[in-house]
Order: C-alpha cells, then structure tokens, then sequence
C-alpha cells in the first residue's frame, strides 16, 4: 500500500503489474489510509513474518528432498524393468 501512496502511480496499474484485481488493491489502499498506518510493520507482524518465511524456506527443502528421491525411485524403476 506504501508504494501505491509513495510513488503516485495509479492503483490500476500496481494491480495490472500484481496480477490482482483493481477492487482489490483499491480496497486494501483505502483500509490503509483509514487505518493511518505508516506502511510500516509492527513488532508482531514482524514475528509473524520471520515464522512464514522460516515454514516456507522448511517446505522448498522437502519438496526437494521429495524431487529428489522421486528422481532415484524412477531411475531404480527403469533399471529393476530391464
């Protein structure tokens, strides 16, 4: 929402570029002006934040881990089917 506020240009266009609907970033730039916000996080959300990315760097690691393993499980298959 800072962006939209910092640099002038048209909530449209930031939604445009998003990928997300127009009504949607409007309504998000309106409820954070009302709210009166800086734009800036809080200590909790911060907290908040730091555990999303911490549970989501843990899920890209498995999801390798299980690429990888599928990768040996085929390559075994088409040994095992010779």
């Amino acid at each position: 929402m800072r962006i939209v506020a910092e640099t002038g240009k048209p909530a449209a266009e930031f939604a445009r570029e998003l990928g997300i609907n127009e009504v949607t970033l409007a309504t998000w730039v309106s409820r954070a002006r009302k709210a009166g916000g800086d734009g800036t996080l809080g200590e909790s959300e911060c907290e908040k934040l730091a555990r999303l990315r911490q549970l989501a760097n843990e899920q890209a690691r498995c999801v390798r881990e299980l690429e990888m393993e599928r990768a040996v499980l085929k390559r075994r298959m088409v040994l095992w089917a010779k």
